[in-house]
């Protein structure tokens, strides 16, 4: 009888008692994460979930983990929440953060551009964009200026050799040569010796050219070039050094961030668009597809017709699935709409 009587306690004792689940363990971490014991809602959210992963219970990880430094593992999770919903805005935010303690910038600066294009009226993520931004322009224009000092400081040392201050060069060849090497003013000075050398008489004496040299040569040229053109030429060349390595896009994020990329290069853009099967195109944009992306495509595939009828037709039934692309249309303006008609007629 005892035993039973035991049996039958402890087992009430297990119904009593609810067992953990994947909401309530979120539900702790939230409340914990309130109370600032940001550790302990991590250990809660990992729980949540081992039992059922979310995109909200990874994004609210990712904020824990963002409080606690650890930027790594936030933008780990961030990208976790992406992956399970490409367009919860909320990871793209944490995910700029976290890049940004990286210091990721061209990456968070993508996550910034695409947030945005989802949601324009989010006062968060414009903030971040701008800040973002002005990161990105200020490392650049430091680089730049770097490269522009290193620049100045190789014509100085150019202009203090003293082989090029104290010899005339009697070659014409070697004259264009060291044209090519020398800062302007110095190699002006050696084309006017040169001058005086072969006319003998033309009161140009060689020492007064080599004091001429010398006061030139103490002179430092400033940099011709503005730091924001070096630094808009260095942004130029970050990019298309980004676009060899463009992969088939998995989402309409990593579409977004590519197509970019290589806006102002059709072939690339053809290349990237033949990357995609078809078929794929309403799982890949969802309901993420804009109007300007739509026009674009087109475009592009008006372009693989020539080569490929077959695939073209092909890619534009399947944008026709996309979600929301009746709307899409509906709302293209009439100047677009007509341009739209002209596109699609090789169709």
């Amino acid at each position: 009888m005892a035993g039973r009587y035991n049996r039958t306690n402890y087992s009430s004792y297990l119904n009593d008692e609810p067992m953990p689940d994947a909401t309530s363990e979120k539900e702790q971490g939230n409340e914990y994460f309130k109370q600032k014991k940001f550790a302990e809602a991590v250990e809660c959210y990992s729980r949540s979930i081992a039992l059922s992963p979310t995109a909200v219970a990874f994004a609210n990880r990712a904020m824990a983990y963002l409080k606690l430094r650890r930027f790594e593992e936030a933008e780990n999770d961030c990208t976790e929440a992406l992956n399970l919903d490409d367009r919860y805005v909320k990871a793209y935010s944490r995910r700029i953060t976290a890049r940004k303690g990286l210091g990721k910038l061209k990456e968070a600066m993508d996550d910034a551009e695409f947030a945005v294009s989802v949601d324009a009226n989010n006062p968060e993520l414009r903030k971040q964009y701008s800040e973002i931004k002005a990161l990105l322009m200020e490392k650049m224009a430091k680089r730049s200026s770097v490269q522009a000092k290193h620049t100045i400081s190789e014509f100085d040392k150019a202009g203090d050799r003293k082989n090029i201050t104290s010899h005339a060069p009697s070659d014409p060849q070697k004259d264009s040569f060291m044209e090519v090497d020398l800062p302007g003013r110095a190699a002006a000075g050696i084309r006017e010796l040169s001058g005086g050398v072969s006319k003998g008489g033309s009161g140009v004496s060689l020492k007064d050219n080599n004091m001429q040299q010398s006061r030139d040569a103490k002179q430092k040229p400033g940099p011709e070039i503005s730091v924001q053109e070096l630094a808009s030429r260095a942004a130029s060349r970050y990019i298309s050094s980004t676009v060899k390595s463009v992969k088939t896009p998995k989402t309409a994020y990593d579409f977004e961030v590519s197509w970019r990329a290589i806006s102002d290069d059709l072939t690339q853009q053809i290349q990237l668009l033949k990357s995609i099967r078809p078929e794929r195109l309403p799982e890949i944009f969802k309901d993420a597809l804009s109007s300007a992306f739509l026009i674009d495509i087109v475009k592009c595939t008006a372009s693989i017709f020539r080569d490929d009828a077959v695939l073209a037709v092909s890619i534009l039934e399947n944008l026709a699935k996309v979600s929301r692309f009746d709307l899409i249309i509906m709302c293209l303006s009439p100047m677009h709409k007509s341009g739209m008609f002209e596109l699609c007629c090789p169709f």
